[in-house]
């Protein structure tokens, strides 16, 4: 399924693709999913582990030691484990939030889901994200994977994207298009 009509590219999308893959085959979709949310978790947790995954100063045998120290305190499953060894062996861990995201897309696809992400100003409550699913559900008509991102330079108000689709309603956003209309008047 997902190599036939592949919705993501590069470097990360191939190992996206070629873990989702493996998932799929071993009915481990799911657990491997389960483990990559903690991994991105860690990653959002820590600046250290950020720097080590995506400088290239590190070695790919210091990548690797260090990520085998951290999976093993992680107790992730043994295929996304060796699925870590094999990106930290080949110096592809600067690009594991891609290959993050577009397994989480890759799984929504096959459970007939549309992942949509939702930047905020700060982080959404659990009542916020359902509301919010609940209304692009609606909108969309289909089960809704939400990723959630935050950025506090949007001041407040949430960017959605789904698909191609992105609604902006930031105060950041609105801010900007008042800066430009007042510029118009004067």
């Amino acid at each position: 399924m997902a190599g036939g009509s592949s919705i993501v590219a590069g470097v990360a999308g191939r190992y996206a693709n070629a873990l989702f893959e493996l998932a799929r085959e071993q009915n481990l979709l799911d657990e491997v999913a389960n483990d990559l949310n903690g991994f991105q978790a860690l990653l959002n947790e820590s600046d250290d582990l950020k720097n080590l995954v995506i400088s290239p100063v590190y070695s790919a045998a210091a990548q690797e030691r260090a990520i085998a120290a951290l999976l093993s305190k992680a107790e992730f499953n043994a295929t996304t484990q060796n699925f870590f060894h094999v990106v930290a062996k080949n110096r592809r861990l600067a690009a594991i939030e891609g290959v993050i995201k577009g397994y989480k897309m890759l799984l929504s696809e096959h459970r007939g889901e549309v992942t949509a992400e939702a930047t905020s100003a700060a982080p959404l409550s659990n009542e916020q994200q359902e509301t919010l699913k609940s209304t692009l559900k609606d909108i969309a008509g289909r089960d809704i994977e939400l990723i959630t991102k935050v950025d506090p330079s949007i001041l407040g108000g949430l960017i959605v994207k789904i698909g191609s689709r992105q609604i902006d309603d930031s105060l950041r956003t609105k801010l900007n298009s008042m800066k430009t209309r007042m510029k118009e008047v004067s």
